[in-house]
């Protein structure tokens, strides 16, 4: 694949114009879709093999229905990429994840045609169901069609949602989209004709007008009509895949191959005059159309960057990720203590954990897309006498906030939550950024909270924690290390702080790799003739009280670092600790996140933007006039 795209996608009024396409010139458009694709993503960053895999049934969606009037709704949404291309941001798309671009993912503030921000999954169901109900309630005609993945289809929300659905009895077009399935052309041509057969209205009317006859027939007609029934329903289980969502009330229309325009179109078309909810069951290949992604989807779901020719993953360098680590590190205690077990929600890779899973496969479970479960069920481990470990990322681990009160601290149950991407992730903006652990974990009582300045910190912590017999979460950012090599791993006290530089002037408390930042500032203002202490917190939860009220007593201005919302976060917990002890007038700034939702950009942009660099803190160091401890005025 070369060249970025071609004159068809450039001279097309899009999406109107797909109605006018014969199927060779969507065909033609499809292909330069997925170079436009692969270019983009390989000198962007993104999410590939989801994408590559939904071009045709994107065309055939924007074909056959009406966008914005009618409404698609993509689940996750990080296969919204085409979606995007084919209404109106093509021009955009050169700036796709970029700060101030065009989102990776649905967003209504950017199109009329993003009709709900999806970045969690499991949603599009729901959104359906309420978008169809409020249609049906204010007497407006429009679609309704939720594109929902095979692993998203593992979230409990979307079992919630199809249940929900037959009760509700409105027009619904429920899209599976199963990358993991093979069409098997004896079933699938079957399969095939039965759908088109049952969604047509002609064989409906004639059914209906069966039915009708037989039951009138005097005396033989009611039992012969529910002895057919029976034989009807017989048959339906042997021969129709869809048997699940039949019994949930669904029309079930499928498999369709997702990459034939045609067939496509034309189930779509037909199904679009159907009432009730329907679900139309499309098979296809994640990567599909680009060799390397086609061979390793899950490699190329979502990368930073690559070289077109050869597929080659660009790396910034050798340095190992946090993410690395305390998989690496895990691994190792794994072989020492056979009690502990990992669990994570369909991110073995992401998480850290696939040399884990090859070393212990009976001691690891991959749950799927279902984070509450995996929680609940680490509750259960740990009643039974494991030490399960759950690896899910800090977006995502909100998802399961009542099982993390009810079912694991609650009961005291020592389960070690490894909260991944803590902080702010970068391009994928705010659907994902990691910004409300603290807030939404400090509140539980008895869960205790660590984030680790570097890898050695981090392996430390991991120790710990499996000692401790209670709940305990470690957060740690994505991304790169920034300390020394590793050492031996040896345990640190519960609750205590580390001081990392004296000083009297000032006291800088960083948590996590924050702390480095601090030392870089503290260097800067010593440049100015200001000496600042710097405090690696180590704890949000406990606090080590001690020590943070010694330099609350001892400099006039206490600065607060964190990559978290400010509102819950670490500086909150400082500015309480201090009210409770009767320290008010104490001179505190708080660095941190403000009380919205962040937008895209990289980790470095988003810490530039808001204050959290060497120079950001000594900005706020040297802006607040300095005062002694109690809040008088220095002389």
């Amino acid at each position: 694949m070369s060249g970025v795209y071609t004159t068809m996608l450039t001279e097309l009024k899009l999406p109107e114009d797909l109605k006018k396409l014969s199927f060779t010139e969507l065909e033609v458009l499809a292909n330069e879709i997925r170079t436009l694709l692969v270019n983009t993503v390989a000198r962007q960053g993104g999410h590939l093999a989801p994408n590559l895999g939904v071009v045709e049934l994107t065309l055939a969606l924007h074909k056959v229905f009406d966008s914005p009037n009618d409404k698609i709704i993509w689940d996750v949404g990080h296969q919204s990429y085409v979606h995007k291309i084919l209404t109106g941001r093509l021009d955009q798309f050169a700036k796709l994840r970029e700060m101030g671009g065009l989102s990776g993912f649905p967003k209504p503030q950017e199109s009329p045609h993003d009709i709900f921000a999806t970045g969690h999954s499991s949603t599009s169901i729901s959104v359906g169901l309420g978008l169809a109900k409020a249609r049906d309630l204010l007497g407006e005609r429009y679609k309704v069609i939720s594109v929902i993945g095979d692993g998203s289809l593992t979230g409990g929300l979307a079992f919630e949602a199809l249940n929900n659905a037959e009760h509700l009895k409105t027009d619904l077009i429920v899209i599976l989209n199963d990358n993991e399935m093979s069409i098997a052309p004896n079933v699938g041509a079957l399969s095939t004709y039965l759908s088109r057969a049952r969604i047509n209205p002609t064989f409906y009317k004639i059914r209906a007008d069966l039915e009708q006859f037989i039951q009138r027939i005097p005396k033989v007609g009611e039992t012969t009509f529910r002895y057919l029934d029976k034989i009807k329903d017989s048959l339906k289980y042997l021969v129709i895949p869809g048997i699940l969502f039949e019994e949930l009330g669904f029309t079930y229309v499928g498999p369709v191959d997702g990459h034939n325009l045609r067939q496509l179109t034309q189930t779509l078309a037909e199904a679009s005059g159907r009432r009730g909810p329907l679900l139309i069951h499309v098979l296809t290949k994640k990567g599909y159309g680009y060799q390397p992604a086609e061979e390793n989807p899950s490699k190329y779901h979502g990368v930073p960057g690559f070289e077109v020719s050869t597929g080659q993953l660009l790396v910034a360098s050798g340095q190992p990720t946090y993410t690395q680590i305390f998989g690496t590190t895990l691994t190792e205690l794994a072989a020492e203590d056979e009690r502990i077990v990992a669990i994570t929600a369909a991110m073995t890779e992401g998480t850290g954990l696939k040399s884990f899973a090859q070393a212990y496969p009976e001691r690891f479970f991959d749950v799927g897309i279902a984070e509450a479960h995996a929680v609940t069920m680490a509750g259960g481990l740990a009643r039974a006498g494991l030490k399960p470990v759950v690896a899910i990322y800090s977006t995502f681990l909100q998802r399961a906030f009542d099982q993390i009160i009810h079912d694991v601290c609650l009961q005291e149950l020592p389960v070690v939550f490894a909260i991944d991407r803590a902080g702010v992730v970068g391009e994928d903006g705010p659907t994902h950024h990691g910004v409300f652990d603290l807030a939404y974990l400090r509140m539980i009582p008895g869960l205790t909270i660590m984030a680790p300045k570097d890898e050695n910190e981090l392996r430390q912590m991991l120790l710990l924690a499996l000692k401790m017999d209670k709940p305990v979460a470690i957060r740690y950012p994505r991304g790169q290390v920034t300390g020394g090599n590793l050492t031996t791993v040896k345990p640190i006290a519960p609750g205590e702080a580390e001081v990392v530089r004296t000083g009297e002037q000032a006291a800088i408390l960083a948590l996590g790799p924050l702390v480095d930042t601090a030392l870089e500032a503290a260097d800067l203002l010593s440049k100015m003739g200001i000496n600042c202490a710097v405090l690696n917190a180590r704890f949000v939860k406990p606090l080590d009280r001690k020590t943070i009220l010694y330099w609350a007593r001892r400099v006039p201005h206490l600065i607060t670092v964190e990559d978290h919302i400010l509102t819950g976060g670490f500086g909150s917990a400082v500015l309480e600790l201090l009210a409770d002890s009767g320290l008010r007038k104490v001179q505190v700034s708080r660095l941190g996140y403000p009380d919205h939702f962040l937008e895209t950009g990289t980790i470095h942009q988003l810490h530039n933007l808001y204050g959290l660099t060497a120079e950001g803190i000594m900005r706020t160091v040297t802006r607040r006039p300095l005062t002694l401890a109690g809040g008088e005025k220095g002389k």
